[in-house]
């Protein structure tokens, strides 16, 4: 039996639970951008993996440093204890982030992530004694699958069954030019009410790569500080040099009270979460009385294997040499989008950092569960590229190791099927 076939036994796969869905491909093996199935296929991964993988798969050097972790301490209780590698990450991730981001709080995913800085902020006003309850979104934002992290994201299919029980959020457009100033208006006569305002910095992944200038965030963010709302930066996706600098917030001159960061945070070889926040926000909730604790903690806090990971793949980021691949990556992707503007079947293409959106003309179905994506999808795979379309928008965001030939093999892909599709 094939692990495909086992598989459908006993797993429940993310976004597959229909009757038509097609078995799972059995990946057993990855090196660099490419991962190796049971017959022996190669595909690039050319969305790292649910954007998780910054350095390539299996790195040697990641591997090294977890194995030699896994020998001296594989985790240990986070309440009332301490180990190296937790205070090491700490450290070192809050020497690169705005000067004040002061405190880092550790938990096990992007949605816990995100989940904690909506606590850290819902009860920052609380422990001062004002009732600010309301949060600030923009629509179609992602931010998790926890309940939080939902409710905090758009409306979707994907909330459909949870509407009724997600709190209140007031949504608000992206910015631009012609809505900023009523934007502004906005949070000005709401300011009272809000505990924060939380958003995706210059890219909505989850909503098709939907991208938004910096001048208009470091606008709407200033007026938020101005006016005394808290801002959570969700780097969980944008961090790590994906928008060609090593935090989005470095595109901005206002910086967040609070951010939230994941995915690429351990290059990508396990799970794992963390919050940092500024010295004010932490001192809200150091007190004598202890109604004032964050009560939030979870059974692998800080975990030793995962901080491991973390500082290896951190090391890797701060080498020179990624920030040049990076270089190369978004000077590639810009190069690509001159030779194909034009391409009647493309309807939009925008380019942040390494994350390149081509919009496919569709003639107006342009959902997510179209028959386009998956015609797009299975295409990409039969080719051995694992592209995983949001809709009609096809996006590539690879690993900073891919190399040009693998790129200018994507990107020929596309345009087959540009013409093909």
């Amino acid at each position: 039996m094939s692990l495909s076939e086992r598989d459908l036994r006993v797993i429940w796969h993310p976004y597959t639970q229909m009757q038509t869905a097609q078995p799972p491909i059995g990946i057993v093996r990855g090196e660099g951008t490419c991962v190796f199935d049971e017959d022996g296929k190669s595909y690039i991964d050319a969305v790292s993996s649910w954007w998780v993988n910054i350095h390539g798969h299996s790195h040697p050097y990641i591997a090294q440093k977890v194995a030699e972790q896994l020998l001296k301490l594989e985790h240990v209780i986070f309440a009332g204890f301490t180990h190296p590698g937790a205070v090491e990450l700490a450290e070192r991730l809050l020497a690169i982030l705005p000067d004040d981001q002061k405190k880092a709080f550790y938990s096990d995913n992007g949605s816990t992530a995100i989940e904690v800085a909506i606590k850290m902020c819902l009860q920052y006003w609380h422990n001062q004694g004002q009732q600010r309850t309301k949060i600030l979104a923009f629509k179609n934002a992602y931010h998790g699958d926890t309940f939080g992290a939902m409710s905090v994201s758009g409306r979707s299919a994907f909330t459909a069954a949870f509407d009724s029980l997600l709190f209140e959020v007031e949504f608000i457009d992206l910015p631009n030019d012609d809505n900023i100033e009523n934007l502004k208006s906005k949070i000005s006569d709401i300011k009272s009410q809000l505990a924060c305002f939380i958003f995706e910095p210059l890219v909505q992944g989850s909503a098709g790569m939907i991208m938004y200038e910096a001048r208009h965030l470091e606008a709407l963010m200033a007026h938020c500080k101005s006016e005394g709302v808290l801002l959570i930066d969700d780097e969980v996706f944008t961090g790590f040099g994906r928008t060609g600098k090593p935090f989005a917030c470095n595109h901005v001159q206002t910086q967040p009270d609070i951010m939230c960061f994941s995915k690429g945070l351990t290059g990508g070889t396990m799970a794992f979460g963390l919050t940092t926040c500024t010295q004010y926000i932490y001192d809200a909730f150091l007190s004598d009385d202890k109604m004032k604790t964050l009560f939030h903690g979870h059974s692998y806090t800080a975990n030793p294997v995962a901080c491991a990971a973390s500082l290896a793949s951190l090391d890797l980021f701060l080498d020179p040499a990624t920030q040049q691949s990076i270089d190369r990556i978004v000077a590639r992707h810009r190069a690509f989008t001159e030779k194909i503007k034009g391409h009647q079947r493309i309807a939009n293409y925008r380019q942040t950092g390494t994350i390149l959106a081509l919009e496919w003309q569709t003639g107006g179905n342009t959902s997510y569960f179209s028959g386009l994506r998956d015609k797009l999808y299975h295409f990409f795979l039969d080719k051995g590229i694992i592209l995983r379309p949001l809709g009609n928008i096809v996006y590539i965001l690879p690993p900073y190791c891919i190399t040009d030939t693998e790129l200018d093999y994507i990107y020929s892909a596309i345009e087959e099927a540009l013409d093909t599709i």
